[in-house]
């Protein structure tokens, strides 16, 4: 009953949709096959390079984001000022809309004109996003290494661990595997977010889709970058799915 209710209502909606007085016009103005077909490589063009930007940043973001939670996850009054730092950088960059991020780091920083610091929009728009990414992951990170039992950490230090060993060899590899699933999760909303960097003026998949329809005044061209972003996020999510039932099932066995 549930599927066919469903079904129902995805044919009921379709229809109101298309007997609507103004889908002939939605029609040309979104999905024109004209207009898809002669904006896609432009549009493909600049998609590439939001996965280029993607892929660096993803890497950046997980080696960053995995120091800083070690760094808070350090104990001991000693720690204290670096703990405050890794506090400190966290709260303040998660305040922050990314947005705004990328506005200032591609506009401010360049207008600073600093001897031997890049002007590239595109170097501080990806600088950007793996500031604002970090410090969510960071925060996943610290999760995963307080799940690890307490136990853990105190027969490492009494084998003569120092803290950061710890850290390292005992609670982090442990913690990782925990958190994959959000880490997966992180991923997808990364691989949406490079799109933001359009702001800066760089040629990227949404940009190449904005200046299509700013010289055509049809908006086909959204749709195929929508497309393209659908056809990465999409498997990925599914595999985020798959992976975490995968996860939940060893644990079951493991406590059986």
């Amino acid at each position: 009953m549930a599927f066919v209710s469903t079904v129902v209502f995805l044919v009921v909606v379709g229809w109101l949709i298309l007997t609507s007085e103004a889908w002939p016009a939605v029609q040309r103005q979104f999905f024109s096959w004209e207009h898809l077909v002669a904006s896609w490589p432009a549009v493909v063009g600049g998609f590439w390079l939001d996965m280029k930007m993607f892929l660096v940043a993803e890497v950046l973001i997980l080696a960053i984001a995995l120091v800083v939670a070690m760094i808070r996850s350090l104990r001991g009054p000693a720690f204290f000022p670096l703990r405050a730092l890794a506090v400190a950088y966290i709260d303040f960059i998660r305040g922050v809309p990314i947005i705004l991020l990328i506005l200032l780091f591609g506009f401010g920083v360049p207008a600073l004109q600093l001897p031997g610091v890049p002007n590239s929009p595109l170097f501080w728009g990806l600088a950007a996003l793996v500031v604002s990414y970090s410090a969510y992951t960071a925060e996943v990170y610290r999760a995963g290494i307080e799940s690890v039992h307490e136990s853990q950490r105190m027969s490492a230090r009494s084998l003569g661990l120092t803290q950061m060993q710890t850290i390292r060899y005992v609670l982090v590899p442990q913690a990782v595997r925990n958190v994959v699933p959000a880490l997966l999760n992180g991923l997808i909303s990364l691989q949406k977010d490079v799109a933001l960097v359009f702001v800066l003026g760089i040629r990227e998949g949404v940009r190449e889709a904005q200046i299509y329809t700013a010289r055509t005044f049809n908006y086909t061209p959204y749709i195929a970058a929508t497309i393209l972003f659908l056809l990465v996020s999409i498997p990925v999510a599914r595999f985020t799915d798959w992976y975490t039932e995968r996860d939940r099932r060893r644990k079951q066995a493991v406590g059986t």
